[in-house]
């Protein structure tokens, strides 16, 4: 089926909440682990129904944010979710306090229940209405960002479309479009305060109301943390600055010889790579998505299969409209086994990398889309994370078909990114943790504690105002993540680590590297995050030695690569 032809009808809410309840006392009564087990697998097809309508409403909301049924639909859910899950969280005690646990985790291991626990200690009935609340916010939010036309150039674009002109080769050109969105931002600014400052204060409210004294806690259990600790993301914090900056730090040095800047780079000049001009994909998106079929069919036959069927059944919006959400995502139709792409092709680098980034979280959806139980089809986040950044890097035998003559511009490029991107992404989540632990700082407070991170992490940067918004240090508003799903951004950070360890080893046995990866992504969310590194043979990213190693390696090739005849 196709997913225009999915067909979506708002449900009965009455009734979902007495199949849940009914499902709940059922399992209860249950007399023997066969009876309990049928309830089970019962409530997961169940499940699977309520949470495709979910998604089928999220999903075309956000293709565009200007329909209004599917407006009216998105807010619906945004109200219900928070009511239902009082009902969830009762049958999730029922499995918990089960007399056949033992028999449940025989079958289908300790993990269901590790993380049935984890999702009890984020819910209280007493936090409905702030859930709600939280939900409508996060929306305004994604309103206000779909909803930018930013004038340029006698034109009107979205965020997304002025993306190309903010590394055009024209120096003029380039610094106009950072402006222009900066001042976009900055004339948006009161409002992107005001939402900010109500979710911070609206989600510490919810993690004193659940005992934890603030929200910090409670985001770790969302985020479904169950195999590391705020300790040990402070020690991975301490490895990047020790030895990831530094040389994050020498590539940006390097950038600006090659351009012809002066050191520290604005930010219009770090976004050229090139003095000739940043790598491009070769053609329309057409072309684009064809490539990404040949690299499909030739790197395993499951990848083939896997593609051609998001091609034929419509499981992928790449264009950047007019009205459609900023950014990009993979998202799941449970009912149907298949994941969705969704994203805004520009015509730039980034067009090549949704197809590997986005497509790696959806290629390990589809593996192991047939899992029971659900909650084991996808890891915690920087497990999924894993999938899609190591495609990536596993995407470069086809760099010549992405981008033809910048095929070399691509891969010195896509490397020097990744490690300059980590240090970026630790201090997402370095300001975060200093928000939520100090919430009563004031808008102009937390843009200074931006602007202090960016001088440990990003000392590359100028930060002299010449760009709105940008060169005032206060970039962290447009991260869409910062907003939306707190504490989430270290774990691109800790699966970019990871995903260089698949690049070294595809620099030297391409074969056995993704004999690695599917290792490592057949295991689906079967096992914590550890433990699905430990199985497929994986160092930790929480080993110093691991990041030290990586930095090495690709220091080393980037220093080697042979940039003869690029400017």
């Amino acid at each position: 089926m196709k997913f225009s032809e999915m067909p979506y009808q708002r449900p009965d809410t009455d009734e979902i909440i007495r199949e849940i309840k009914d499902l709940t006392e059922r399992l209860k009564n249950a007399q023997s682990y066969e009876e309990a087990r049928a309830v089970f697998l019962e409530n997961e097809e169940k499940s699977k129904v309520v949470d495709t309508t979910i998604s089928l409403a999220y999903i075309r909301q956000s293709i565009d944010t200007r329909d209004e049924f599917y407006n009216e639909e998105k807010d619906f859910w945004d109200e219900f979710c928070p009511e239902i899950e009082e009902y969830v969280q009762e049958w999730n005690e029922a499995m918990l306090e089960s007399p056949f646990r033992k028999d449940f985790e025989a079958e289908y291991g300790d993990l269901l229940f590790v993380k049935t626990e984890m999702e009890k200690k984020t819910f209280s009935p007493e936090i409905v209405e702030d859930m709600q609340k939280e939900n409508e916010l996060v929306s305004e939010y994604d309103d206000l960002i779909a909803s930018a036309q930013i004038p340029f150039e006698g034109g009107v674009y979205t965020l997304s479309q002025l993306e190309p002109f903010e590394d055009d080769l024209d120096d003029d050109r380039r610094l106009a479009a950072w402006k222009a969105e900066g001042q976009w931002y900055k004339d948006n600014q009161p409002e992107l305060d005001r939402i900010f400052d109500e979710l911070v204060q609206l989600r510490d409210t919810m993690g004193k109301k659940l005992g934890y004294g603030g929200f910090t806690q409670l985001g770790y259990y969302r985020m479904d943390r169950n195999c590391y600790t705020k300790e040990d993301v402070e020690k991975f914090r301490e490895a990047v600055q020790k030895y990831l900056v530094p040389v994050a730090d020498s590539i940006m040095r390097e950038q600006a010889k090659r351009i012809g800047k002066p050191y520290p780079l604005s930010y219009a000049d770090a976004s050229l790579r090139f003095r000739s001009g940043n790598p491009r994909p070769v053609g329309s998106p057409d072309d684009i998505l064809a490539q990404g079929r040949k690299f499909y069919d030739e790197l395993s036959p499951e990848t083939s299969v896997f593609f051609r069927t998001m091609l034929e059944e419509e499981l992928m919006d790449v264009l950047s409209t007019e009205g459609k959400q900023a950014g990009g995502y993979c998202s799941s139709l449970e009912q149907y086994g298949r994941p969705f792409i969704f994203a805004n092709f520009n015509g730039t680098q980034g067009d090549v990398e949704v197809v590997t980034h986005e497509a790696g979280h959806a290629f390990a959806y589809w593996m192991n889309r047939d899992r029971i139980p659900e909650v084991y089809v996808d890891p915690s986040e920087e497990g999924c994370e894993v999938h899609s950044m190591s495609m990536e890097f596993f995407g470069w035998r086809n760099a010549e078909g992405f981008f033809g003559a910048d095929a070399r511009k691509f891969k010195y490029s896509h490397l020097a990114g990744a490690l300059t991107f980590i240090p970026y992404g630790t201090m997402v989540d370095h300001f975060q943790h200093i928000i939520y632990e100090h919430p009563e700082l004031t808008p102009k407070e937390r843009h200074a504690e931006w602007k202090r991170l960016m001088g440990i992490y990003q000392p590359w940067l100028r930060l002299d105002g010449e760009i709105p918004f940008y060169g005032d240090g206060e970039r962290w508003q447009s991260q869409i993540h910062i907003y939306e799903v707190p504490f989430y951004y270290i774990d691109y950070c800790l699966a970019q680590t990871v995903a260089l360890e698949f690049w070294s080893m595809t620099q030297k046995d391409p074969a056995a590297a993704w004999e690695r990866y599917m290792a490592y992504t057949r295991q689906g969310g079967s096992r914590t995050f550890t433990d699905l590194l430990k199985n497929a043979g994986l160092a930790t990213p929480f080993d110093e030695e691991c990041l030290k190693e990586v930095c090495e390696t690709a220091t080393k090739w980037l220093q080697d690569y042979d940039l003869t005849g690029i400017e």
